[in-house]
C-alpha cells in the first residue's frame, strides 16, 4: 500500500506525519460519513507521527530573522523526518513552511539547507495556500454546503479565514495574528496576565481583525482547525464536535491568573501548548463574541491532512484539476468584482483565449496549468481600469501581483500579472523589471500566453460581444492562421484590432493571422 507524508514546519513546532492509503473511491464528497470515520470509503492507516519542538516565530516576529541555532534544530529535525521517511519508503511527500520561515529575512536560508542537509523540498508558501490547504481538509470532513460557515486556523504566527457559503469560497483573508507572534510582542517575561493586559490582547485582536469582519455578514457557524482548539475541546466540550463558548470564556479567566507551570500542571499540557492557549483561547473568544456564536465547532484537522488529501489524490491521478481550475477562475471573478471589472466583456475575453489555445496547442506546445494561466490572465486583464484607464494594463500588473488568488502559486500570479500587463501596447521587454525578473521559462510563457491574450481581446474591443465564437486553423504551408469569426456583420473594428495586435503572435510563432470571410450569425 503506497505511503504519503506531510511536512509541516510551522512557527511553534515542526511536524511529521506518514499515512498509507489505497485509491480514493469515487463517492461524492457530500456523501462520505461525518467525521473521520470513513473506514471501508477510503481507509487511510496512520504510520507514525512526529513532532520537534522548535519555535521558528520566535525570533522571527521580534527581530525579522531566523535565529541560527533555530535553523540547525530545524535542519536536525529535518534530517530525522527524511531518515524516518526514507524508513517507512514513502512514495511522495510536500514539505511546507508558514508564517514564520516565509516572513523571515533568511527564510531563503532555511529552505536551501534543508535540501542540502536533509533532501527535503521546502516550500514557504503564503496564508492563502494555508487557507486552501485547511479548506480541502475541513471540506472533505464535515457538511458545510447549507451554511455559511466561517473556517478558522490560528497558527503561530498567523489567522486563516475562509468564509464558505453553501459550499462555496465567498472570501478568504491571512491575518498576522499568531500565538507565538502575540506571545512574543505583548507577553514576553509576563508570568500572569492582569486586566490591563487582558485589555491589550482584546485591542490587539479586535484590531487585526477589524478589516475582515465587515466583509463576512451573517455567520451560521465557526469551524475552527489548530492544535490549540483541539485542546479547547476537550476542556470545554458541548454537542458533538462543539466548544462551549461560555464555558472557554471561564476557562479564559483561570488561564489569564496561571503561570506557564501552573497551566501546565493543571491542564496536563507541553510546555510548548501551556503559553500558546492563552492567545488562541484570546482570538476564538473575540471572533465568537464579534459574531455572536454560543460555539464553535473543532474540525479536528489541520494543515497536515489537506496536504494528504491532495497527496492522495493526485498520486492515484483522481484529482479534480477542471473543479480546481473553476476555483481559480471564481478567485479571479471575485478579484475583479472588487475592482468593479466589465465582467461580461471579461468572461468573453477569457473565452475566446481558452479556444484559440486548443485550437493553436499545435503551435505552442503550452500545457493544462498554462491555459489556467491564460484563463486567469484573462479574466483580470483589465482590473487597472479601477485606477485610471490610462495604463491600465500596467495598474493590471500591479493589483493581480499584489492581490491574493486561492489556488495559484507565487511564481504563477506573477505569470498572470505579466500576462495581462502585456495584453496591449508595447511587447514584453527585459527592460522591464516585472519581466526581466522572470525566469527564462516564466517569460516564455509570458510571451507565448500574451500573444493569444492580446488577439482574444481584439475580438471583443468594443465590449460589446458582437462576436460569438471564435475558431482557429493552422496552415503552416501558407504561413498562417485562420480565425472563423462567428456573430454580427457590423465588427470591422475588432477585425481591424485583431490584425494590429497581431504583431507579438507574428514575431513569436512566426504566423500571419487571417480573417476568414465573415460568418454572421
Amino acid at each position: 500500500m503506497p505511503r504519503f507524508a506531510a511536512i509541516d514546519v510551522g512557527s511553534n513546532a515542526l511536524r511529521l506525519r506518514v499515512v498509507e492509503a489505497t485509491a480514493p473511491s469515487q463517492t461524492p464528497r457530500d456523501q462520505l460519513p461525518l467525521l473521520p470515520d470513513r473506514e471501508g470509503v477510503e481507509p487511510w492507516r496512520d504510520v507514525t507521527s512526529l513532532r520537534a519542538s522548535v519555535r521558528l516565530g520566535a525570533e522571527v516576529f521580534v527581530s525579522g530573522r531566523l535565529a541560527p541555532a533555530s535553523i540547525g534544530q530545524a535542519c536536525d529535525a529535518l534530517r530525522s523526518f527524511r531518515e524516518e521517511m526514507d524508513r517507512l519508503k514513502v512514495d511522495a511527500y510536500r514539505a511546507i513552511a508558514t508564517s514564520a520561515v516565509r516572513e523571515a529575512k533568511n527564510g531563503a536560508t532555511l529552505v536551501e539547507r534543508a535540501r542540502r542537509e536533509a533532501g527535503i523540498e521546502l516550500e514557504a508558501i503564503e496564508g492563502i495556500e494555508e487557507a486552501r490547504l485547511i479548506q480541502l481538509a475541513v471540506i472533505r470532513r464535515l457538511p458545510l454546503s447549507g451554511e455559511r460557515a466561517l473556517l478558522v486556523d490560528v497558527g503561530g504566527g498567523s489567522t486563516e479565514l475562509t468564509l464558505l457559503d453553501h459550499g462555496q469560497t465567498a472570501f478568504t483573508m491571512s491575518l498576522p495574528l499568531g500565538t507565538v507572534r502575540m506571545l512574543e510582542a505583548y507577553l514576553r517575561g509576563v508570568k500572569t496576565v492582569d486586566r490591563k493586559r487582558e485589555k491589550l490582547i482584546e485591542e490587539v485582536v479586535d484590531r487585526a481583525l477589524g478589516e475582515a469582519l465587515p466583509q463576512l455578514g451573517k455567520v451560521d457557524s465557526i469551524v475552527a482547525t489548530g492544535g490549540n482548539v483541539e485542546t479547547l475541546y476537550e476542556l470545554c466540550p458541548a454537542k458533538g464536535r462543539a466548544v462551549d463558548v461560555a464555558a472557554v470564556k471561564v476557562l479564559y479567566k483561570k488561564l489569564c491568573s496561571m503561570t506557564n507551570g501552573e497551566r501546565r500542571d493543571a491542564y496536563q499540557l507541553r510546555p510548548d501548548r501551556a503559553d500558546t492557549i492563552l492567545p488562541a483561547t484570546a482570538i476564538f473568544l473575540r471572533l465568537a463574541r464579534k459574531l455572536d456564536l454560543p460555539t464553535f465547532l473543532a474540525a479536528g484537522v489541520g494543515l497536515s491532512q489537506g496536504i494528504l488529501e491532495e497527496l492522495v489524490d493526485k498520486f492515484f491521478h483522481v484529482w479534480d484539476a477542471a473543479g480546481e481550475g473553476e476555483r481559480v477562475l471564481d478567485a479571479c471573478a471575485r478579484l475583479g468584482r472588487h475592482y468593479h471589472f466589465d465582467e461580461s466583456h471579461a468572461k468573453q475575453v477569457t473565452r475566446f483565449a481558452a479556444q484559440l489555445f486548443d485550437d493553436l496547442h499545435a503551435v505552442h506546445a503550452f500545457g493544462e496549468r498554462d491555459r489556467l494561466l491564460l484563463r486567469a490572465a484573462g479574466m483580470l486583464h483589465d482590473i487597472g481600469d479601477f485606477i485610471h484607464y490610462s495604463g491600465h494594463h500596467k495598474h493590471s500588473y500591479y493589483l493581480i501581483q499584489h492581490a491574493d488568488i486561492m489556488g495559484i502559486t507565487p511564481e504563477e500570479r506573477a505569470i498572470v500579472a505579466n500576462i495581462a500587463r502585456y495584453h496591449r501596447k508595447g511587447p514584453p521587454d527585459t527592460s522591464h523589471p516585472n519581466y526581466r525578473d522572470l525566469s527564462k521559462e516564466a517569460r516564455g510563457k509570458v510571451r507565448g500566453l500574451a500573444a493569444i491574450l492580446r488577439i482574444a481581446d481584439a475580438l471583443d474591443r468594443e465590449h460589446k460581444q458582437k462576436i460569438e465564437s471564435v475558431r482557429a486553423a493552422i496552415d503552416r504551408g501558407a504561413g498562417q492562421v485562420t480565425l472563423f469569426l462567428r456573430g454580427a456583420d457590423d465588427r470591422e473594428l475588432e477585425e481591424w484590432t485583431v490584425g494590429s495586435k497581431a504583431s507579438l503572435w507574428r514575431d513569436e510563432y512566426d504566423l500571419d493571422v487571417k480573417i476568414a470571410k465573415a460568418e454572421v450569425a
